[in-house]
């Protein structure tokens, strides 16, 4: 436990720092690109909830995604930029889509599962793509950053950089004690042995329905969180291949471990933006690295700093 502390500390330590180092070296660009990965290793925090610790298999996570970054850009539309109106919105929009695809899919396991929950969010982006005033298959331009009446200035990359660090930590904390507490407890068991859980007199169906909602939730901040980032909001936001990357971030890293989505984002990102800048084709070097990693880290890298015993 102390030496997961103390990593833990020199992580956030580094993080932390980033920022007044990369101004020093008249680097802003490194501020950008870590607050990008930590948006996404928030997504990913919230599907390790459901596929790393409920076992369900989502190929539709990104859909939350989606609707947060929507809910944003279309009050924005309007000329309402009020960000706490706007992230509640998204928070509660993408709550309200996980609870309905989760009422119908989780009712069902296996293909199935991952079958319909890739058909909503095929559905959503099409819908997406229809919205002509909204731009449509182009998007849309965010108009203007979320606005917190003086509190903090999304406009300034530093006091962005420490919003997405700061939500991105108490989403991490907050996934602990979630799983780590009785609820968190049935919906391991649950993953376990179903039917162990069932005659112990614990029904499943309500505790994976609870975890895939909070688990929509947490990723429809983090694309109100990247509509920000971006300054522009598209429906490749929900296309099925994002939901492909999130998932890959979890099983990189190290799924039911608290630390993995985070190091499976950073690990996944970087490699990305690494290869991308040295050629044009650097999806052909990228997924032989991808397929050797996880043969390799069959704990993901989460299991490289556990002890042998763990």
């Amino acid at each position: 436990m102390r030496r997961r502390a103390l990593l833990w500390g020199a992580a956030i330590v580094l993080l932390a720092a980033l920022p007044p180092f990369a101004l020093a070296l008249g680097q802003a660009f490194y501020i950008d690109l870590v607050r990008r990965i930590m948006i996404f290793a928030l997504a990913a925090i919230s599907l390790n909830l459901i596929l790393g610790y409920g076992g369900m298999v989502s190929f539709g996570h990104a859909a939350y995604l989606g609707v947060g970054a929507y809910a944003v850009g279309i009050l924005a539309f309007y000329g309402i930029d009020n960000g706490w109106l706007q992230w509640a919105l998204a928070i509660g929009a993408s709550a309200l889509v996980a609870l309905a695809i989760g009422a119908v899919s989780i009712r069902t396991s296996g293909i199935y599962f991952i079958m319909i929950t890739l058909a909503f969010t095929q559905m959503l982006y099409y819908l997406g793509i229809s919205l002509a005033v909204y731009g449509g298959d182009d998007g849309m331009r965010l108009k203007i950053r979320s606005q917190f009446s003086g509190l903090v200035d999304l406009g300034d990359s530093v006091q962005f950089y420490y919003v997405v660090l700061a939500l991105t930590l108490l989403a991490t904390l907050l996934i602990h004690r979630i799983v780590n507490s009785r609820f968190g407890m049935v919906l391991r068991a649950s993953k376990s042995n179903e039917s162990r859980s069932r005659a112990i007199g614990f029904s499943p169906y309500a505790y994976r329905l609870a975890a895939f909602v909070i688990a929509g939730a947490m990723c429809g901040l983090a694309g109100a969180l990247l509509a920000n980032h971006t300054n522009y909001l598209t429906p490749d936001f929900m296309h099925w291949t994002r939901s492909g990357e999130i998932m890959f971030m979890v099983i990189l890293g190290g799924m039911a471990s608290i630390a993995g989505p985070l190091l499976g984002a950073f690990a996944l990102l970087l490699v990305e933006d690494a290869l991308s800048a040295w050629t044009q084709h650097w999806q052909v070097f990228l997924g032989p690295l991808l397929v050797l990693s996880v043969l390799f880290f069959k704990r993901g890298l989460a299991g490289v700093f556990a002890h042998k015993h763990d």
